[in-house]
């Protein structure tokens, strides 16, 4: 059998079992109805299976033919990847690029950093989107977004940035009043300004215990907010203590408005991903975003 004859009746074979027609992939393909039949046919013969089952108002595909379009769809799609790849191979990056950035993240980490990535690429107009929302990247018309925590499995191409710490921190000026604590377990004894979830649910206070491994803490405040950057000034304010990521304290733990308290007890935090839709990672401004944010978080975000 020749490299050709592999190929012969499966465009026509998968066009028409997408759309459930032989009309409509004729006239997709600007062909017959007639046409797409007998290809179909032939391959089906030369397979030796039957692919379809045919009446005169409906196509339905068999069981085998079901297995065989799947088979058929991944060989295209890698197909069309690279036609893609060879097609932009030679293209510097440009165009509209649109990302989705985590809010805290995105404001205080990747937007800063952001000038040199747009005096690399100046044909490129980015367009950056940030919300702790889960987008779905295909629906909303995305190439790459940003994602702090663990992935749920889907189709998309993620590339593992880093990952995070838990800082508890608080201002000098609380410390002095209230003490500085030694423990997690006494923080009791403290205000603790606490974060909403966009699920609802208050987030847990992690920490690194020598016995007991990784814990959660119940603690109580007297703040309750689903704006971590608000909870963050609060801190500042000295209002109470707060446990933040590490990215998003590094400047007041800098400036001296915060201070790390319970350091010995530091607990690892959630990964930073950086999500792609099958078939953009090949995209030059797609590569060149993953590039810079490899190169942006590549550097440790703790304070210490």
């Amino acid at each position: 059998m020749s490299s050709a004859d592999l190929f012969s009746g499966v465009v026509p074979f998968v066009t028409a079992a997408e759309a459930r027609s032989f009309r409509v992939a004729a006239r997709k393909l600007g062909l017959t109805a007639s046409a797409v039949s007998k290809a179909i046919t032939r391959l089906e013969a030369r397979l030796g299976l039957r692919l379809m089952n045919r009446t005169s108002r409906s196509v339905s595909l068999t069981e085998e033919g079901e297995a065989f379009l799947r088979s058929c769809q991944e060989a295209m799609l890698s197909l069309r990847s690279a036609e893609e790849r060879v097609q932009q191979a030679q293209r510097a990056p440009r165009g509209r690029l649109a990302v989705s950035l985590p809010l805290l993240l995105g404001k205080l980490v990747v937007l800063p950093a952001l000038k040199r990535f747009c005096e690399q690429y100046p044909a490129l107009s980015l367009h950056v989107s940030l919300t702790d929302r889960v987008l779905n990247l295909a629906d909303e018309n995305v190439d790459a977004v940003v994602r702090v925590g663990a992935l749920a499995d889907s189709q998309l191409t993620a590339r593992k940035l880093r990952d995070v710490r838990w800082v508890t921190v608080a201002a000098p000026a609380y410390l002095a009043q209230r003490g500085t604590p030694r423990t997690p377990h006494e923080l009791a004894q403290h205000n603790c300004l606490k974060f909403v979830l966009p699920s609802g649910t208050v987030q847990e206070w992690l920490f690194a215990t020598p016995r007991a491994g990784l814990a959660a803490m119940a603690n109580h405040g007297s703040l309750f907010c689903d704006h971590g950057e608000g909870l963050i000034e609060a801190a500042c304010a000295g209002l109470g203590v707060f446990q933040a990521h590490d990215y998003a304290v590094k400047r007041p733990i800098a400036d001296g408005r915060l201070v790390e308290v319970l350091a010995g007890f530091r607990a690892p935090g959630p990964p930073v991903s950086l999500l792609v839709a099958p078939g953009k990672r090949v995209a030059p401004k797609v590569r060149a975003f993953i590039e810079f944010m490899v190169g942006t978080l590549g550097e440790p975000l703790s304070p210490g």
